[in-house]
């Protein structure tokens, strides 16, 4: 249990650095361009604590969920004293405002980049050049399904086992398709029963095909009725070459490699987040949890609990700079309060006095953020109800890795 706790509590204070560098990056760039920051505070609601130093209150408000860089002059409606006025955000040129709204973009790409490579030099990071097919494991026998957790006892051999399927063979192909994930295998084979697959292996570096036919079983959907599955008594094994660990040199080419595949896989999951709502609004009411549904940082906290309880430090520091290359990629959608929405109007600025420079008419200024209140003050609403939902989710059926 303490090493539980002690996880849960160094993913928390992960996050709360994550979300203090995020903030760094655009005050760090704002100053660079001459920009007067007023305020840097990590949290929202009560302020715990606070001091000044220079023209900037630094402080720590109550709830570490977030935090805020307050720039001077980031829209033109905002009121400035004389002083502020020439180091107003919105008076400076139009890149030099986004390099400032992208600075928590960038910090948090190098952060996951960083931790990336300390992992990688350490313990080992998967490993970006691995071949991606899967590899067989256990062979077992195949039966019914008993209840949504365990299947019937069986003996003998199964499908795959008697046509000739090994532990350590590489699955290439399966009826003629790539494949590169376990999951592509079960999904092919679950739906035919009853039928003959062939599947395309590579043994000891030498391709094979083997012919097998699928047993028909027993098995639950989520609400559990039952239907007619496809199996055949293969599990997944672990990649000889799937996880590596590298020399300081080496490591800076294979971590830009992970970093470039994780941040693709963490743009599949932004966009797949929307069709995933229902699903954690379900698990609520006590439907089945997907392991790869959205988490608060109540959420992910307790997982870093669960991998520190396991001494999983590696896939602990891995999960932390995923969890920066995701801010990194959300904060990029284009509408406001995020960062892309003010990239997104600063970006229409320069367009719009471009067209009109082009016209023989002069640059009309800033935009008047005020016309953009109902659309900013809806999408805050949807992100903070979107975040109440997946925080009770993590409350009352959290994702657990470990049963």
């Amino acid at each position: 249990m303490a090493a539980y706790l002690l996880g849960v509590f160094l993913f928390a204070v992960g996050i709360a650095v994550t979300i203090a560098l995020h903030e760094w990056g655009h005050m760090t760039a704002a100053r660079i361009f001459g920009m007067r920051v007023r305020r840097y505070f990590i949290g929202f609601g009560p302020r715990v604590f606070s001091f000044r130093r220079g023209h900037t209150e630094y402080g720590l408000k109550a709830i570490p969920l977030g935090g805020f860089c307050d720039i001077a002059g980031m829209t033109a409606q905002e009121q400035l004293t004389p002083e502020e006025v020439p180091h107003a955000m919105f008076n400076k040129p139009w890149w030099q405002r986004i390099i400032v709204l992208l600075g928590g973009v960038i910090m948090n790409i190098l952060v996951g980049m960083i931790i990336l490579y300390g992992v990688a030099v350490s313990s080992g990071i998967p490993n970006p050049y691995a071949d991606p097919s899967p590899v067989v494991g256990e062979l077992s026998c195949v039966s019914n399904q008993r209840d949504a957790q365990h299947l019937e006892a069986c003996s003998g051999t199964g499908p795959a086992e008697k046509a000739g399927l090994r532990p350590g063979d590489r699955i290439k192909s399966i009826d003629g398709n790539v494949v590169q994930s376990f999951s592509q295998v079960r999904d092919w084979v679950l739906e035919r029963p009853g039928q003959e697959i062939r599947l395309g292996i590579e043994r000891d570096g030498h391709p094979q095909e083997i012919t097998i036919t699928v047993a028909s079983v027993n098995r639950l959907d989520h609400d559990g009725h039952s239907f007619r599955a496809g199996a055949i008594g293969v599990n997944a094994g672990a990649p000889p070459d799937a996880v590596r660990r590298f020399g300081p040199i080496e490591a800076i080419p294979a971590t830009a490699q992970l970093s470039a595949q994780t941040f693709s896989a963490s743009f599949q999951g932004l966009m797949s987040l929307p069709a995933k709502i229902p699903s954690v609004a379900m698990s609520i009411t006590g439907k089945e949890r997907d392991k790869e549904s959205p988490m608060s940082v109540v959420g992910a906290s307790r997982v870093g609990g669960e991998l520190v309880e396991h001494n999983y430090w590696n896939v602990f520091f891995l999960l932390l700079a995923n969890l920066n290359f995701f801010l990194a990629l959300f904060n990029l959608i284009p509408l406001p309060p995020l960062d892309g929405g003010h990239i997104a109007v600063v970006l229409w600025e320069k367009i719009r006095d471009g067209v009109r420079r082009l016209r023989g008419l002069p640059a009309a200024g800033p935009a008047d953020y005020s016309k953009l209140m109902p659309l900013t003050m809806t999408i805050a609403a949807i992100l903070v109800a979107f975040g109440a939902l997946v925080l009770v989710a993590d409350v009352v059926n959290p994702i657990r890795l470990y049963q």
